[in-house]
């Protein structure tokens, strides 16, 4: 009995276990079901929803699902993919793009200081590839490649008389270091075409085109872009021409479309002293971040003047707007780009990039550099020729400012946000337009320049200093008629006298300026330029008639 009462209740217990365990089962399940549910919704709803909304973008993926099996043709899905991408960044911002992986390398190498390539610098002209120069250092330059070089034929393909375009021949000059490309030049002089072959290889990408003292105490740096190796360059030339005796500096960022903010920061940090706010950035979801000058700069002290244009973008604005807003220096020139978003590159499972706007760039006292882009992509892109209409490039009070945008820098000198940085010195665009021919004949100069240096190497082969050889070298009559012979010998046969007499002091600038980047490289170009450079003469007259950097002088 006793044991009979202790088992009964044993099976009794195992009876309703056996009855809900399967009921347990499944109400978990369910729950399971329906908590993975809500989580998935509510990821679902994180990763593909704007902020603040409640739409999200599944019904995307439907369209490609109905697409993909029902529409009545083949769809190419990556290249449908890319237009939906690159439609939808459209309707964000300007500077928010994406970057297939084709365009990925290229797209990159300009800010990373190099390329792998043969390194020459070429035009295509009349559809024929020119070399204008092989790069310093460069393989192509090792095997003697000259400025002036026609190429014929790359890897046994025709290159000439087929339309190329620049992206067609760079893809096929450039490639992996260590790999070689045949190549076929024509020279002007020798019957046959002359056959090369070429190791290519590391080709660095110099940011700094010229640096130089003017005088005996004003030192010149021109800086095309912001780039991985900026920051290096500049401070080597900064310590030369500190040793050079330089008092005063003027650097030109004038058509530099920017580049990375350290490399801007880190110019910054050179001019001015203490621990400076010198930009800083704030957005939506990135916390305002504070770039503070750290170290003892290496020019803090002495005259600086910023040359700048409508070309001048991002990272020249914010080296710009700091030098303005902390009263390090004067800014010469006319109002920059306006670029004042920041992006952050994302790579992509399959090799391409998302550069998404993160936030924005302010100047020390506030102003955010970003010019207006809510009328859409086309007015903002028109916006630069917009400028050239209403006048602007061309007179200081038609400059748009307004009043509820206005900051003052740190001794209290007025300046505006709104976009872009207005100089404190304004200097118009130069209104003198050269004639159709001299366009047309601008274009053969280089090549020309090379010829006429080649030929005559023994006559420019004195030691002669750059600023004695710009004071002192004319181009004769007799240079500007071989020049006349030269193009017509490039197929320019119609050359009226009247279009070499009109365009002669013209003609005659160019050919020395390319003359002196033969014998001199760049430093050469930009000296024989000076005098009729009005934003740089600007410039150095304030410097030398008593240089205040707290002066409102527009």
């Amino acid at each position: 009995m006793t044991e009979n009462f202790i088992k009964r209740p044993k099976r009794q217990k195992a009876n309703r276990w056996m009855i809900y365990f399967p009921l347990g089962v499944a109400v978990a399940l369910i729950l399971g079901m329906f908590v993975g549910y809500e989580l998935y919704e509510a990821l679902v709803l994180e990763r593909s929803s704007f902020a603040g909304g409640s739409t999200n973008f599944r019904n995307v993926e439907e369209v490609f699902h109905y697409i993909d099996n029902r529409y009545v043709d083949d769809v190419d899905r990556s290249e449908l993919s890319e237009e939906i991408i690159e439609s939808t960044l459209s309707s964000l911002d300007p500077h928010s793009t994406y970057i297939n992986k084709r365009e990925i390398a290229k797209v990159s190498e300009s800010l990373s200081g190099e390329f792998e390539g043969i390194g020459v610098e070429f035009r295509i002209i009349k559809d024929t590839v020119r070399v204008i120069n092989p790069l310093p250092g460069g393989p192509s330059e090792a095997l003697g490649i000259l400025s002036g070089d026609m190429l014929i034929n790359i890897e046994d393909t025709l290159v000439a008389g087929i339309g190329l375009t620049n992206n067609d021949v760079m893809s096929k000059l450039k490639g992996e270091k260590g790999t070689k490309v045949r190549i076929d030049i024509k020279r002007r002089g020798v019957k046959d075409l002359i056959p090369f072959t070429i190791k290519r290889a590391k080709i660095p990408i110099y940011s700094l085109e010229a640096g130089y003292m003017i005088d005996d105490k004003v030192g010149f740096i021109k800086l095309n872009r912001f780039s991985a190796t900026t920051y290096e360059e500049f401070g080597e030339k900064l310590v030369e021409l500190k040793d050079a005796g330089m008092q005063q500096l003027i650097i030109d960022v004038r058509q530099n479309g920017g580049g990375y903010l350290d490399a801007a920061t880190n110019i910054i940090d050179e001019l001015v002293g203490g621990r400076e706010l010198m930009v800083y950035t704030q957005g939506r979801s990135s916390k305002r971040k504070n770039h503070i000058a750290k170290r003892d700069g290496f020019f803090e002290e002495g005259d600086l003047a910023i040359l700048i244009d409508q070309g001048s973008a991002s990272a020249s604005e914010i080296l710009a707007g700091a030098i303005q807003d902390l009263d390090r220096g004067l800014i010469f020139g006319r109002r920059s780009f306006g670029k004042g978003l920041v992006q952050e590159q994302h790579m992509l499972s399959d090799g391409s990039a998302l550069r998404l706007t993160i936030a924005r760039y302010y100047t020390p006292s506030g102003r955010s550099i970003q010019k207006e882009y809510e009328k859409g992509a086309e007015d903002y892109g028109d916006e630069l020729s917009e400028r050239y209409e209403n006048g602007e490039l061309f007179y200081a009070d038609s400059i748009p400012h307004i009043d509820s945008l206005k900051f003052q820098t740190k001794s209290g000198k007025i300046v505006y946000g709104g976009g872009g940085i207005t100089p404190d010195v304004f200097v118009p665009l130069d209104t003198v337009v050269g004639s159709d021919f001299f366009y047309i004949a601008r274009s053969f100069i280089p090549a020309f320049a090379h010829t006429h240096y080649t030929d005559n190497k023994a006559k420019y082969s004195k030691e002669t200093p750059v600023s004695q050889w710009i004071r002192d070298f004319k181009v004769s009559d007799k240079m500007l008629e071989d020049f006349k012979l030269y193009l017509q010998g490039e197929g320019e046969e119609e050359i009226r006298p009247s279009d070499m007499s009109a365009n002669k002091s013209d003609l005659k600038r160019e050919i020395k300026a390319f003359l002196a980047q033969q014998i001199y490289k760049n430093e050469g170009f930009y000296r024989a330029n000076e005098g009729k450079d009005e934003v740089l003469q600007k410039a150095l007259e304030y410097l030398e008639s008593g240089f205040n950097s707290q002066a409102s002088v527009r």
